[in-house]
Parts: C-alpha cells; structure tokens; sequence
C-alpha cells in the first residue's frame, strides 16, 4: 500500500484498494470502530459499497487489514533500529533504545504524507479496548517487538527486574501514544513555547522523560537491595 498523496475517484483496481484504505482509516479514526458503516466508507472513498465488500468483504477484515498494515511499518522499522544497535555484539545507550522505541511511532503521526495521525487515534482506541478481537489484533501485532524492547532495557540497565522492565515498557507506550500525532496542545498550555510539531525536539523531550522513569526504577531496585544489605 502506498499511503502517500491524496485518495482520487478514478483509480485502477490496486489504487481502489489503497483509496478505500485511507478512507477508511479516517472513517474509523473519526467514528471509532463501532460508529463506522462500510456505507460510510464507501462514500468517503468515493467507490460503490460493492467494490468495498469485493476488497475485503467485511468491515473488520478492512479494520484488520487497515491495523496489520500499520503496525507491520511500525513495527518492522523498529525491530530494523534494534537490529543496527545491537550490531556485532554492541550495547547501546538507553536514550539510544528510546529513540527506536519512538521515532517510527512519532515521525509516522508527524508526517501529513504519510496519514499517520488517523492511525494514531485508531491505535489509543484499540490499545485501551477490552474487545477481545481488539486485544488479540495488539498481541498480534504489538507484543513480539515489546518483548525484544523489554529484553533490551533490561541489558542496558542491568539492575531492572524483568517486571519493573514491563513496567517500563508499559508506561513509555502511554507517553508514545499521546505524542504520536500533533494535537496542538502543548502549544496551547505553553502560550506557543511548546511546539509539538517539531519531531526532533519533541523526541528529545519524550526521551529525557522516558528514560528518567526507566532510571528511577532501575536505581529504586538498587537501593531496595542496598537497605537490605
């Protein structure tokens, strides 16, 4: 799927599919899942209802396609960033591991190209979802590359339990997703000194936060063992 420039009318089968795939990614942004008709997407995509069902036949097989899609270009860059860090035996820094954590996540919200910021709210929704279909489709595709970050924090911070590395992990995608689209927000509260449209700075910031939490409770265990001494 090539997610760049604007969804037209007039496509050739394989483009119809894409159209139908942005469409419908700002339907169910806009709408949640359960708000949203396949009527409603056609009409965002400008195709028959018809041409709709013959791409993907059910409105959660298009939602499923729509996450699988995402989280394989998210994920997949990712796991290419851990694979570079962790080169030829190489440790990296934790600031390192936070940056692979979110650059995809960030730089794919912050992109207008690229439609990421529908995605953004698609995925708060899903990730806070107790629709077992919901939760199966993030541990589907979301839980193999949380445990390899989960198996890297606790290499670059060797006093961290595996629980307090879930933890972690847990905590920091709360950060992620409320920072993965601009929202204008911070701009708002800092009377224009917080710009959150500016990815590098942003990912500066997220990165300060992230790993000083990280830190607290790597050093919490520390002194935990060190008053039992």
């Amino acid at each position: 799927m090539n997610v760049t420039g604007s969804p037209s009318a007039n496509r050739s089968a394989p483009d119809n599919r894409e159209a139908i795939m942005l469409a419908a990614e700002r339907v169910f942004a806009k709408d949640g899942y359960d708000g949203s008709s396949m009527r409603d997407i056609a009409k965002e995509a400008n195709v028959s209802q018809a041409l709709l069902h013959y791409h993907f036949g059910t409105k959660e097989k298009l939602f499923d396609e729509i996450f699988r899609f995402r989280a394989t270009e998210i994920n997949g860059e990712r796991g290419r960033h851990l694979d570079r860090l962790f080169a030829d035996g190489a440790t990296p820094s934790l600031p390192q591991l936070v940056d692979a954590l979110f650059r995809p996540t960030v730089e794919l919200g912050h992109d207008p190209d690229r439609f990421g910021n529908f995605f953004s709210r698609i995925l708060v929704a899903a990730a806070n979802s107790d629709d077992p279909h919901t939760k199966n489709l993030i541990a589907q595709h979301y839980d193999g590359i949380a445990q390899r970050f989960i198996a890297a924090f606790q290499k670059v911070l060797p006093g961290i339990s595996h629980e307090d590395a879930v933890w972690a992990y847990i905590f920091s995608i709360g950060v992620g997703m409320t920072m993965m689209a601009r929202t204008g927000r911070s701009a708002r509260l800092s009377n224009g000194s917080c710009d959150d449209s500016n990815v590098e700075l942003l990912l500066q910031k997220i990165s300060a936060f992230v790993c000083g939490g990280m830190n607290s409770l790597a050093g919490a265990v520390e002194n935990a063992v060190a008053s039992s001494r």
